[in-house]
């Protein structure tokens, strides 16, 4: 309210000012504000345009999103020079607002008639960034693709992600042919491969040669579904001495994958379900994380010093845990961070006497549908008692029904012993999926008797996350009437085998199925137990 009345009374004394004074002052007035405005500013289209310099505009709207950079361009001619040189491209359905409800065709021709037009009104100079998201199109003309990366594909341009859809069946001859496109790396040897740092490429066919050139910048190259053999892939490979990052998903046509020594600066492997690979060899010497996901071959990593965080996936074979009990050492001495994720383990592991002197974190997640019944889980004592330094020990059981023997009804004397290993640096042990099982019972009993530092254990019993976890409304429907009988089995076992071990210095985590969600469950669950 005073505001108002400040602004009011400012007015009056203006209009008596100008009442006093006469219609010169007034006409004077209106001459100034003109001028002033006509020097501090571009008027274009009614649209206000600070004048700034021309590469802090070049800056303000290449921060812009795209939908925002092409409003700015149609509302000021200040911007319209910058468009046609706009550094950074990204085109999808998001960025180009297009509907990703409407069909297929309608998407594909959509999204392909508005990158044409960006493209064929852009210069080509400038440019650091090329994103093209076609995955939701379908029957894509190659020749689009060809002509935008020509216009581009110029050097200077630094990254470069394109995102083709799944590989289409057309017909030659009445003969069916996958059409994939093929990436022309020709357009990597005219200059554009000693700038470019950052190359991603998902369902297209790279076939790179000789003639490549040094991609010197090149730091990060990911492929996904990408048709390359690992000869062309060591080319390429030998032709990129900045690589600190490499990721291959799903390449199908590698089979032996071979990294050379020149890659001093490669930090970062991941090789997951290229399902015709048989040989992992890296020569570099200073990589530090490894992961990898798929059918277990020959893995030789140069006995590499530096390597410290190692992540597993087979799925497809029942003695990962074992394996690496056994071969790891060699391959990675000085790991730190251990994953291993395992279907269906059917090998016990074995007692060695070889240790794992610097592992500090160790994460096993055995998932199955039903387990047999043979694996021993207190065979894991032989990793947790081969790591002095463990500080985190984190076991992960998925399994929809339990096949292990029940401890409930055993004496508690029949509970096997291993010999003792002190544990003075554990201090967190999680396990989720905690069941009855006799072996899992005694692994977690072999755990507290030996475990002198230890802070926190955490027992979880429901197999999947709840809704206090998930923020969903009701808890995961996999949680069905065996799980929660099993879950009411497994905190017995609790409160009759673990408890009682539990020092008092421990905190002690149990979860349990939700009482919302499973209240009539759990009350079947429990007249089934008893």
């Amino acid at each position: 309210m005073r505001l108002l009345m400040s602004r009011k009374r400012h007015r009056l004394r203006c209009r008596r000012r100008i009442r006093d004074r006469g219609p010169v002052a007034l006409v004077a007035k209106r001459k100034s504000l003109r001028c002033q405005q006509d020097d501090n500013y571009h008027v274009d289209r009614g649209i206000s345009c600070p004048d700034l310099p021309e590469d802090i505009l070049r800056h303000i709207h290449a921060k812009m999103t795209l939908r925002d950079a092409a409003r700015a361009t149609c509302a000021s001619h200040a911007f319209r020079h910058n468009w046609i040189c706009r550094p950074n491209l990204t085109f999808s359905l998001g960025t180009l607002g297009l509907n990703r409800n409407a069909s297929r065709d309608v998407i594909t021709r959509d999204l392909i008639s508005k990158i044409d037009l960006i493209m064929q009104n852009h210069s080509g100079i400038g440019v650091k960034t090329l994103d093209i998201d076609l995955y939701s199109c379908d029957n894509i003309d190659f020749a689009y693709l060809d002509s935008w990366l020509r216009i581009a594909v110029t050097p200077g341009i630094e990254e470069l992600i394109l995102t083709l859809p799944l590989p289409s069946i057309v017909f030659e001859n009445a003969l069916p042919i996958i059409s994939v496109y093929n990436f022309p790396c020709s357009l990597l040897s005219n200059g554009s491969g000693n700038s470019i740092q950052y190359l991603n490429l998902c369902y297209c066919t790279l076939r790179p040669t000789a003639g490549l050139g040094c991609l010197r910048s090149l730091t990060r190259l990911h492929m996904s579904c990408t048709r390359i053999t690992g000869d062309e892939l060591w080319c390429l490979l030998s032709n990129s001495p900045a690589l600190v990052c490499l990721k291959l998903l799903h390449c199908e046509e590698i089979i032996s994958l071979k990294i050379p020594s020149l890659l001093q600066r490669l930090r970062f492997l991941e090789v997951a379900y290229c399902d015709r690979l048989q040989v992992v060899e890296s020569n570099a010497p200073n990589l530090t994380t490894f992961y990898f996901a798929g059918f277990l071959g020959q893995i030789s990593l140069g006995g590499s010093l530096q390597l410290k965080t190692l992540r597993m996936i087979c799925f497809r074979q029942t003695n990962i845990v074992c394996y690496a009990r056994q071969n790891l050492l060699s391959i990675a001495p000085n790991v730190e961070t251990l994953t291993i994720s395992s279907l269906n383990e059917m090998v016990n592991t074995p007692m060695l006497s070889s240790k794992f002197l610097h592992l500090k974190l160790l994460q096993i997640s055995l998932v199955g549908m039903a387990f047999s019944g043979a694996y021993d889980y207190l065979s894991l004592v032989s990793f947790v008692d081969a790591s002095p330094c463990l500080e985190n020990f984190v076991l992960a059981i998925s399994q929809h029904r339990m096949g292990h023997a029940s401890i409930l009804g055993e004496p508690s004397h029949d509970l096997r012993q291993i010999p003792q290993q002190r544990h003075a640096k554990l201090k967190s042990v999680t396990i989720t999926g905690f069941c009855s099982a006799k072996s899992l019972v005694e692994l977690t009993c072999h755990i507290l008797e030996n475990t002198t530092s230890l802070d926190c254990l955490t027992l979880d019993t429901t197999c999947h996350p709840s809704c206090a976890v998930t923020k969903f409304d009701k808890c995961h429907p996999l949680m069905d009437g065996d799980s929660l009988v099993e879950a009411q089995k497994a905190l017995l076992a609790i409160r009759r085998y673990v408890l009682g071990k539990v020092p008092s210095m421990v905190k002690l985590n149990i979860l349990e199925p939700c009482s919302r969600c499973h209240a009539v469950e759990s009350l079947v669950s429990t007249a089934k137990l008893s």
